[in-house]
């Protein structure tokens, strides 16, 4: 009998939905109640899967996968409202700051001003040290909690810059500076420290609610760090830095149909020699903790696995990098051993090599085909569902990267969209999207996962990421009420017509959002 694979993902269906995407009243979105109402949405509408982006603290720039931290979660989420049931806060306070007047977009800038003065506010009211649940949140996570809190601390007093232009005494972390620091920051540590408590309690919580409802919770991992968070400067020696602490080479992708001139990343690359003499355990650490906050995890651009791109720190475009070998099965072994029963999905979008597919097949791990790339060179293309052979897939009409299925569609001729027509039987825009969904319910793919702004049919205009672009990206919200009863009853029938539900289960009657 052959081995079952524990990455074989249960067939249903699901939607992408950024947590900062979700409606609410302070300027982003939360783990509060539009959050537990949007997961009895999703029940109400019989899919599985509940898809975010990476949680971690945004950065400059507000990008998702450029985090503070691998392990910490973003303080933007926690919420406020929760916070006034507990006692440390007030609707009179928290609504006397400005938190933007456009509920389809997030305000950065504004939320970064007023967000953390309210959150201080709520520390120093709070009792959360004297309790056994802190005490135990900071054994656990000791190994990240004391470097990403003292981090912050310290980032604040050098105005927020890069840990690259502090104070050469703590930017290399001698252990006079690391004391000095700790004891001037007690209390700014001790505010970091709460964030991630609450965070973490708001967010377990949730997840626990979710999976009481049949409803598991995609995450999404960075293959990289940010140069500029507390991963890098804690443990410098696992990163290609020179002797100043600068980065030597970057990461990125060449030249391709998307960019001339290829994409810079910009985050420094994992040295894989030094990580792999202690069996990768940094790694190891880090999947543990997606493990808990996931049930399933997103490896983003899994193919750095097998082999990535190095990029010379000082070229300004991505023209003139080269690839090297990566670490391979020895880091997805690490990978699978800390994740336990929790199961992966990779992204192996790009340029797939042999390799890649070798490991693919080695690990089990599913991996990802995209409707929108699918009807623009005819009948082999790969991305059309009947060339589809590996049913442990995942298919997407677009990811967060991607145009919304309306705004690709809309800007292509009807010359452009005839293929697109006669394979879906459709004959405009609006039929067309909706034959992709259906498509993808009836295809063979385990997992379907569409973005909240194409089953609400919503143009460009709500497009998350637009790679290489500079400004304007992760900011789309969902208005209240926006996800309807004839959305969520569309997303029914089609998970039944297509067994992507359990059938033998009644419809739920419940009201939404009463889960808190």
């Amino acid at each position: 009998m052959a081995k079952k694979n524990k990455n074989e993902l249960e067939r249903g269906a699901g939607i992408l939905l950024p947590v900062s995407s979700l409606p609410s009243s302070y300027g982003i979105g939360t783990f509060g109640r539009e959050a537990y109402r949007f997961i009895d949405q999703l029940v109400a509408a019989r899919q599985k899967y509940w898809q975010v982006l990476p949680i971690g603290p945004t950065s400059y720039g507000d990008s998702p996968y450029q985090a503070f931290s691998a392990f910490a979660g973003n303080p933007y989420f926690i919420d406020l409202e929760i916070l006034i049931e507990e006692g440390l806060l007030s609707y009179d306070e928290i609504n006397s700051y400005y938190w933007g007047d456009n509920p389809e977009m997030v305000d950065y800038e504004q939320l970064f001003k007023v967000r953390y003065i309210v959150l201080k506010m709520a520390y120093e009211r709070s009792g959360h040290k004297r309790t056994k649940a802190y005490k135990t949140f900071c054994e656990e996570n000791e190994f990240w909690l004391d470097d990403y809190s003292l981090y912050m601390a310290v980032k604040e007093t050098y105005d927020h810059v890069e840990w690259l232009k502090w104070d050469e005494d703590i930017r290399f972390r001698e252990p006079a500076a690391i004391e000095r620091y700790s004891k001037k920051l007690k209390n700014e540590i001790g505010f970091w420290k709460f964030t991630q408590f609450k965070f973490y309690e708001q967010w377990m919580k949730l997840k626990e609610y979710a999976n009481d409802k049949g409803i598991k919770i995609i995450g999404d991992v960075p293959l990289y760090v940010a140069l500029d968070s507390a991963d890098v400067w804690a443990h410098s020696d696992l990163f290609e830095l020179d002797e100043r602490k600068k980065p030597i080479n970057i990461a990125g992708v060449p030249p391709d149909a998307f960019s001339a001139t290829g994409q810079r990343w910009g985050n420094p690359l994992y040295d894989w020699k030094k990580m792999e003499e202690d069996n990768f355990s940094w790694w190891h650490k880090r999947m543990a903790s997606s493990a808990k906050l996931y049930d399933v995890t997103r490896i983003d651009h899994f193919i750095g696995i097998v082999r990535y791109f190095s990029i010379p720190v000082e070229c300004e475009t991505a023209e003139k990098g080269v690839y090297i070998k990566g670490p391979g099965k020895k880091l997805t072994d690490v990978i699978d051993d800390a994740m336990g029963d929790k199961q992966i999905i990779a992204e192996d979008l790009g340029i797939v090599v042999p390799a890649v597919e070798k490991l693919m097949a080695q690990t089990g791990y599913p991996g990802m085909k995209i409707l929108e790339f699918a009807f623009d060179i005819g009948c082999n293309n790969e991305y059309l569902p009947h060339n589809y052979s590996n049913s442990n897939q995942v298919v997407y009409g677009g990811t967060h990267d991607n145009e919304t299925l309306i705004g690709y569609y809309g800007a292509k001729t009807p010359e452009q969209l005839k293929y697109a027509y006669e394979y879906l039987r459709a004959s405009n825009i609006w039929e067309l999207v909706d034959c992709i969904i259906r498509l993808a319910y009836g295809c063979n793919l385990n997992a379907a996962i569409f973005q909240m702004q194409d089953i609400l049919l919503l143009d460009n205009s709500a497009r998350m990421n637009t790679p290489s672009e500079l400004g304007g990206n992760w900011q789309w919200r969902m208005k209240v009420d926006s996800f309807r009863e004839e959305h969520i009853k569309k997303l029914e029938s089609y998970a039944c017509i297509y067994a992507r539900c359990d059938i033998e289960e009644e419809s739920p009657k419940e009201e939404f959002g009463e889960g808190m």
